[in-house]
C-alpha cells in the first residue's frame, strides 16, 4: 500500500491532477465567497470566473510546455506530429531507461525510468552520456552494447533520429544483470579436462625399485588433495597416468598461481636421489563438447611432454599456454619409440615419388648430420633424394668437401629455389633439427610441401599448422644426431653408413654435447657407439672444429664487451657494422665460453649482422634458457636456445632481454 502511494506521489501525472483540483477548488471558494454580496450580479461572477480560471489554466500548461524546452530538449513539437506527441508520452511512461542525446553525446532528454536511478536531486541534462558510463555515442549501434551503470548490466542499443534539422541518438535500456550472471555461473560451472602423467618416476626408480609404490602413493596423495580442494575428479586410468575434471571457474586460480602444484610435486625425492620427481599436465578449454576437451587435453599433454616435461600446457581458443618447465629432461631409457619412427619413416620414404631434407636457417654440424643420416636412409629405401642447404657456407666447408668424396653427394645439394621445383603432391619433406617454421632453411617449401617429418631435440614452441606425418621430438635427446643414429640402428642393416656420413654424426653429438660434457644420457653414448662402429674416428671428427686465427679474433670481440646482469647471467655485445655471419658462430662460441667464468648460471652472446640481432644463449643448467628465448620468438632447449631479432637495434634487443630476463627470473621466486 505504502509503495503503491509512493509510486502515485512520484508521477507526474497525479501531481498535475492535484494541482488542478486545487485551483478549482480556489475559484470555487472565490465564487462562493463573492457571491454572497447583495450588489453583484451570479451569472455574470460566474462567467467572470470561468475565464480567469480557464486562462490561469492555460498559462500553466503553457508554462509547463515552455519549462520542458529547456536545454534544447526534444519536445512534442518537435516530433512535428500528434504521433511523436503519444510516442514521447509513452517512452516517458516506460519502466525500461530511454535515452535521447545529440551527436556530441550531450544529453537532452531521458525518461522517468532513468529520473528514479539517478535521483530527483540531480539533472543529467546537458551533460555528456559519459558520465553515465565510460562510452561514446559511436559505439552505441543498433546491435547493442553492454554497459554497466547505475550499478546495473544493460545491453543498450542506439537508433538515429532526425528533429527539426538535427541528428539525435535515441539509446533504449535493458537490464541484462540476470542474464550475464546466468551466462556466468554456466561458464564457471563448465566441466574442464585434464591428463596428468609423472615424467620420470620410471627413470629415478631403476636403482631403487622396492620404493617404487611409496613414491607413487605420495605423489598421487599430493594430486589429490590438489583436486579435492577444488571438488574435482582425480582418476588413475594407467600407471603413473591421471585423469582430472574441475570446474572452470578453479582454472584462473590456478594460473594465478602458476600452478604450484607442480612445485608440490616437484618437493618429493625418491631415495637418496637429489633429482627432483615432476609431472606433466594437459589442460582443455572450457569450450567445446566433451571429446574436444578430452582432444585437447590429449593434445596438450603431447605437447608438454614434447618440450621436455615438468610442466601445464593450458589448450586455449587462442593457443597453447605453458607453465613451468623448470627442471631438465630425464633421459628416457626405451628405444620402442625409436624403433616404431624408423619403421614408419621408411614406409614414408619408401612411397614417396622423392624425398627433400633441411634443417634450420644457417646449419651446424648436428643439422647437417641429420640430414645426412636421413639422406643415406632414403637412398637405403631406393629413393631420389636431396638436401637442402647454402653449400657456400664457410663453417661447413669442411663437411662439403668430406661429403663429395662420396659420389651420391656431388648433385644432392640444392637451394630453395630449386628445392621448389622438385615438390610434388608425392614428395615427403624431411626437416631435422628445428621444429619452429621461422627458424626453417626454406619455409615457403614446408608451406607448400603436402606430406612433411620432423625430428628434432628441441622443446616443441607451438602446435603445426600443418600436422606432419611424424613429429619426432625428444627434448630428452642430446642432438638430432643421436634421434637419427638410432633410426639408422634400427632401419638399415649396419655397415651401410659411409665413414664420412659417421664422422659428421658424430661431429654433430659433440658439437651439442660439448665434447660429452652437456645433456649426455645413455642413449648418447649408445648412439656415439654405433656410429663409432660404422666408422667414425673422434679424432677426424675433431678435425672439423679446427678454426683459423681469424675466428678466434672475432670471438674476441664478445668477450672483451662481457658484464654481468643480475648477479649471474653474462651478457656478451658485439654491434659492429661489419659484422658478417661468421661472427653469429663466434657469438655462439663466446657464449660457451662464458660459462666457464665462476659465478655464472647462464650467458647470453648478441651479434648485430645487418638489420637482424643474433642471440645464442647457453646455461649451466640452473636456470631455463629456453623460456627465456622462447620469449623473444626463438627456440631450443634447457641449456641452449637461439632466436633472431629482425628489425630491431642492438638497443632494443638488449632491452626485451633484459625484461624477459627480469620477469622469468622473478617467477622463479
Amino acid at each position: 500500500m505504502l509503495k503503491k502511494l509512493k509510486e502515485l506521489l512520484t508521477d507526474h501525472f497525479y501531481w498535475r491532477l492535484l494541482l488542478n483540483i486545487v485551483i478549482t477548488m480556489v475559484f470555487f471558494g472565490l465564487y462562493i465567497a463573492l457571491s454572497g454580496r447583495e450588489n453583484i450580479d451570479r451569472i455574470q461572477l460566474g462567467v467572470i470566473i470561468i475565464i480567469i480560471y480557464a486562462a490561469v489554466i492555460v498559462a500553466i500548461s503553457i508554462g509547463r510546455r515552455l519549462a520542458s524546452r529547456r536545454f534544447d530538449a526534444v519536445t512534442v513539437s518537435d516530433m512535428g506530429s500528434p504521433l511523436g506527441s503519444i510516442t514521447l508520452d509513452v517512452m516517458s511512461r516506460l519502466r525500461q531507461p530511454v535515452l535521447i542525446c545529440d551527436e556530441s553525446g550531450k544529453i537532452i532528454w531521458y525518461n522517468r525510468e532513468i529520473t528514479h536511478r539517478v535521483g530527483r536531486r540531480e539533472t543529467l541534462y546537458g551533460k555528456n552520456i559519459d558520465i553515465i558510463s565510460d562510452i561514446s555515442p559511436a559505439e552505441i549501434t543498433a546491435d547493442g552494447v553492454d554497459i554497466v551503470a547505475f550499478g546495473t548490466t544493460f545491453g543498450v542499443n542506439g537508433y538515429k533520429i532526425t528533429a527539426q534539422s538535427k541528428n539525435y541518438l535515441l539509446t533504449l535500456w535493458y537490464d541484462k544483470t540476470e542474464l550475464v550472471e546466468a551466462y556466468r555461473r554456466i561458464a564457471d560451472e563448465t566441466a574442464v579436462v585434464a591428463y596428468i602423467m609423472v615424467d620420470n618416476l620410471e627413470e629415478l626408480m631403476q636403482y631403487v625399485q622396492e620404493k617404487y609404490r611409496t613414491a607413487s602413493s605420495e605423489i598421487e596423495s599430493v594430486l589429490k588433495a590438489w583436486a579435492d580442494s577444488v571438488q574435482g575428479i582425480l582418476k588413475e586410468y594407467e600407471r603413473d597416468r591421471y585423469f582430472f575434471i574441475f570446474d572452470a571457474c578453479h582454472l584462473e586460480q590456478f594460473i594465478s598461481e602458476r600452478f604450484d602444484i607442480l612445485d608440490r610435486v616437484r618437493d618429493i625425492r625418491v631415495g637418496e636421489s637429489s633429482l627432483p620427481v615432476t609431472v606433466s599436465i594437459g589442460i582443455s578449454g572450457s569450450v567445446g563438447s566433451y571429446s574436444e576437451k578430452e582432444r585437447a587435453a590429449r593434445a596438450a599433454l603431447d605437447m608438454g611432454l614434447q618440450r621436455g616435461g615438468d610442466q601445464v600446457v593450458v589448450n586455449t581458443e587462442t593457443g597453447m599456454e605453458f607453465y613451468g618447465g623448470r627442471t631438465k629432461t630425464v633421459h628416457k631409457r626405451t628405444k620402442v619409440r625409436a624403433r616404431v619412427v624408423a619403421n614408419e619413416l621408411a614406409v614414408l620414404m619408401s612411397g614417396s615419388s622423392n624425398t627433400l631434407l633441411m634443417g634450420h636457417r644457417n646449419m651446424d654440424f648436428d643439422a647437417l648430420g641429420a640430414c645426412v643420416g636421413l639422406a643415406r636412409l632414403a637412398i637405403f629405401c631406393g629413393v631420389k633424394v636431396n638436401i637442402i642447404a647454402n653449400e657456400k657456407d664457410p663453417n661447413l666447408k669442411k663437411c662439403f668437401d668430406k661429403l663429395k668424396n662420396l659420389p651420391e653427394y656431388r648433385n644432392m645439394f640444392v637451394g630453395a629455389i630449386e628445392a621448389q621445383d622438385m615438390l610434388t603432391s608425392e614428395t615427403l619433406l624431411v626437416i631435422a633439427d628445428v621444429n619452429n617454421k621461422t627458424q626453417f632453411e626454406a619455409p615457403d617449401v614446408a608451406e607448400n610441401a603436402f606430406k612433411t617429418v620432423i625430428v628434432d631435440h628441441h622443446r616443441k614452441t607451438a602446435e603445426f599448422k600443418n600436422q606432419p606425418a611424424i613429429a619426432y621430438i625428444e627434448p630428452s635427446a642430446s642432438s638430432a644426431c643421436e634421434l637419427v643414429a638410432e633410426i639408422l640402428e634400427q632401419a638399415m642393416p649396419s655397415g651401410n653408413l659411409a665413414k664420412h656420413e659417421a664422422d659428421i654424426m658424430f661431429a654433430g653429438i659433440l658439437l651439442d654435447t660439448k665434447q660429452f660434457t652437456r645433456n649426455t644420457g645413455t642413449r648418447t653414448f649408445s648412439a656415439a657407439l654405433y656410429l663409432r662402429g660404422e666408422g667414425a674416428n673422434p679424432a677426424d671428427a675433431q678435425t672439423l672444429f679446427k678454426t683459423n686465427l681469424d675466428s678466434i679474433i672475432r670471438e674476441a670481440k664478445f668477450t672483451t664487451n662481457v658484464y654481468i646482469y643480475r648477479g649471474l647471467i653474462a651478457i656478451a655485445v658485439n654491434d659492429g657494422d661489419d659484422n658478417t655471419m661468421s661472427d653469429r658462430i663466434a657469438g655462439a662460441k663466446a657464449a660457451d665460453k662464458l660459462l666457464t667464468v665462476d659465478g655464472v648460471a647462464a650467458s647470453f652472446a648478441l651479434c648485430s649482422i645487418e638489420d637482424t640481432v643474433y642471440i645464442s644463449a647457453r646455461s649451466s643448467g640452473v636456470i631455463n634458457v629456453q623460456l627465456i628465448i622462447e620469449k623473444i620468438g626463438g627456440g631450443g632447449h634447457f641449456d641452449a636456445a637461439a632466436t633472431q631479432l629482425q628489425g630491431e637495434g642492438m638497443t632494443e634487443a638488449l632491452t626485451r632481454l633484459k625484461v624477459t630476463i627480469d620477469e622469468y627470473l622473478k617467477e622463479l621466486q
